[in-house]
């Protein structure tokens, strides 16, 4: 059979640029959507026999009415298409309070054709899908909803053993499941072992946290995960894949340097061919300058860019850090002229302010006259040496004149 995953869309995550004129909507949620509908466009000319979304459609819970439109838009050409398409519950789905509707709601209530929300875990087989194939669904489960899913007295008492509780579930549906057919599993998690953007490794906190060897069983065919942004396969070179493919566009740029994918997968029981198909999405550029003295500074700020160019359309952000005093020498517009062809421009700047001058371990503030004191203020105010001595000069009048009176 061949697969279709993709995760983490986000469609409404507009916390960059303009919005279009044409169709008034932010232009990052059009980049979002023509990476969706490159997904939905492939899936309908190649034929696939399933899409997995591993979950995440918003960037947050309470999305607009407007993005609601444009995400089942994309989504009902599937359903039309007669492509069964799995839609999992991720962690920006769902709302904190027990018995309120998730973002994917709707598909369920109207009982789109073809469209199979998980929203608790499941089992679906060829009864479920229409096709040869069984797909397991671990959604973002918190552990009020894992304690309302199972509904037996004694998981009451295993509030704290929920990776357990899945990993015994997880077991019961791999034995219930017919080993002829593919067997895949699709989570919205975060498994051990792998890394956000950034290679931070992912560590046990918050967020559920499913076991590698949970994830890595033999006799499933295909991982499906969401959740994490970076790219990975969490078991290369073995089987089953386990694979995050990432956000279908950069979120932020903590994602500047990270590629985009969806995967297209021939799935087979005992054996799987992957194939990662890149997205075109819009470039992030992120510099970085430290500044250390004043010589030549509009020059070395134009260097740290790119060409005016290569930043036609992208997103950018130059982070310059600098002694204070250099402030009134940054010719900021002259970078935004450079930068003015990217999509948007955000200089950060961050004066550094040395620390206090401190004394020697063996002296007292007490032990110093008021005019040692000017020569430390002096120094950590980095007065130029000219007018320190002039102010100094100055001050020495103004206390011995006080004494002659």
């Amino acid at each position: 059979m061949k697969l279709l995953h993709f995760a983490d869309a986000h469609i409404d995550m507009a916390n960059f640029g303009r919005h279009d004129p044409q169709t008034g909507l932010p232009v990052r949620v059009l980049d979002f959507l023509k990476s969706l509908d490159t997904i939905v466009e492939t899936a309908i000319a190649e034929k696939v026999d399933l899409v997995i979304f591993a979950g995440d459609a918003y960037k947050d819970r309470s999305p607009a009415p407007t993005f609601q439109r444009e995400w089942g838009r994309r989504i009902m050409r599937l359903s039309q298409a007669g492509i069964p398409t799995i839609l999992l519950v991720g962690n920006h789905d769902v709302s904190p309070s027990i018995g309120r509707a998730h973002t994917l709601q709707e598909f369920d209530t109207l009982a789109v054709p073809n469209v199979h929300v998980i929203a608790r875990p499941t089992l679906l087989g060829p009864a479920e899908l229409g096709i040869p194939a069984q797909v397991i669904g671990l959604p973002w489960v918190s552990r009020s909803g894992l304690l309302a899913a199972l509904t037996d007295d004694e998981n009451v008492e295993v509030f704290a053993e929920i990776e357990t509780i899945l990993s015994d579930q997880l077991r019961e549906f791999i034995a219930q499941a017919d080993p002829a057919l593919p067997l895949i599993l699709t989570a919205h998690a975060s498994v051990q072992g792998a890394t956000f953007g950034g290679e931070r490794m992912v560590m046990l906190g918050n967020d559920l946290v499913l076991s590698g060897e949970m994830v890595k069983n033999p006799r499933l065919d295909y991982v499906a995960l969401g959740h994490i942004h970076k790219p990975q396969n969490l078991n290369e070179g073995q089987h089953p894949p386990v694979i995050y493919p990432g956000s279908i566009e950069r979120v932020d740029f903590g994602e500047a340097r990270d590629e985009k994918f969806f995967i297209v997968a021939e799935v087979a029981p005992g054996q799987t061919a992957v194939d990662w198909r890149r997205l075109n999405v819009r470039p992030f550029v992120d510099c970085f300058l430290r500044l250390e003295n004043a010589e030549n500074i509009t020059a070395r700020l134009l260097d740290s860019l790119p060409p005016a160019d290569q930043l036609s359309g992208a997103i950018v952000r130059l982070v310059i850090e600098y002694p204070r005093e250099l402030e009134t020498l940054i010719d900021e517009a002259a970078l935004r002229e450079h930068a003015q062809a990217a999509l948007e421009f955000q200089l950060v700047k961050r004066p550094q302010v040395d620390a206090r001058a401190r004394l020697a371990n063996s002296e007292n503030i007490t032990s110093l006259t008021p005019l040692e004191l000017l020569n430390l203020y002096w120094a950590s105010a980095h007065t130029a040496p000219v007018e320190a001595a002039s102010l100094q000069t100055l001050a020495e009048s103004i206390f011995f004149s006080g004494e002659e009176s």
